[in-house]
């Protein structure tokens, strides 16, 4: 074999090892992009703050006018929507972002035990509402969705429209959750709801700014992704172990106390 053909075959086999490396981390930033858009919502605080800064200016939600809280609102500044009786002995504080497939998968899983729970007393949840994906992937929707949700509070429906909220979530990379007459519309599957007060709430933000302070309520915890989870006070859903029954089982344990 001449010395021509064996230097053509060594850059053949170089071109190709080059070749298959670039493939490989092509791989690799595929499969991290697929994590971290799909499987957990996260977002750094630092990028949170400043996606949430250069977009006050866009966002006709922005920080001016007063912070409403929804009727019933409990906890520091109002800004947790409580499910269940006050004197329930044991506590869940969830933090939920309505864009969020990892809220809801959440709730598809654990729905059914904290409705029985709730509903016998033993249990007390509250709900506080961010605004995560929003400034992860761009858009409204998680904004319009916990303004609706807190509207609905105020009808006393939130945890009926709050299921129907993540029964018809988009996908994620979709704002479908943007429009307000998308999020009239599903008021209709809860009885009672669709109301004209409803509507204007909805349509006029009544509730945005006190969804913007919940958020940033969320940052200053020093938490990062959704949901999180608290049982009275401790974070239980990073603990991969967790299921239904365990969370059950613990409630039911507290109510033995």
């Amino acid at each position: 074999m001449s010395e021509k053909n064996r230097d053509g075959k060594r850059t053949a086999r170089e071109r190709l090892a080059v070749e298959r490396e670039k493939q490989k981390t092509a791989e690799k930033r595929r499969r991290a992009l697929i994590v971290g858009a799909s499987v957990v919502c996260v977002l750094g605080l630092a990028a949170v703050i400043g996606v949430v800064a250069a977009n006050a200016g866009k966002n006709k939600s922005g920080s001016a006018g007063p912070v409403v809280a929804p009727s019933g609102a409990q906890g520091k500044d109002s800004l947790a929507v409580p499910v269940g009786k006050d004197g329930a002995k044991a506590t869940l504080t969830v933090w939920e972002d309505f864009r969020c497939p990892a809220c809801q998968s959440f709730e598809t899983m654990y729905r059914p035990t904290l409705h029985e729970l709730t509903d016998a007393g033993k249990l007390r949840i509250e709900y506080h509402l961010v605004r995560l994906i929003d400034g992860n992937l761009g858009g409204t929707g998680s904004l319009r969705a916990a303004n609706a949700a807190a509207c609905a509070q105020d009808a006393g429906k939130f945890r009926d429209y709050h299921d129907v909220l993540y029964a018809n979530q988009p996908k994620e990379t979709d704002d479908a959750f943007a429009d307000n007459a998308k999020l009239i519309a599903l008021a209709g599957k809860v009885n009672g709801l669709d109301t004209p007060a409803f509507r204007a709430c909805v349509k006029n933000g009544t509730h945005d700014n006190w969804v913007n302070k919940s958020h940033k309520a969320f940052g200053a915890g020093g938490f990062s992704s959704t949901p999180t989870v608290l049982f009275d006070g401790k974070n239980i859903y990073q603990d991969q172990t967790l299921t239904p029954a365990k969370l059950k089982e613990m409630v039911e344990a507290a109510n033995r106390r």
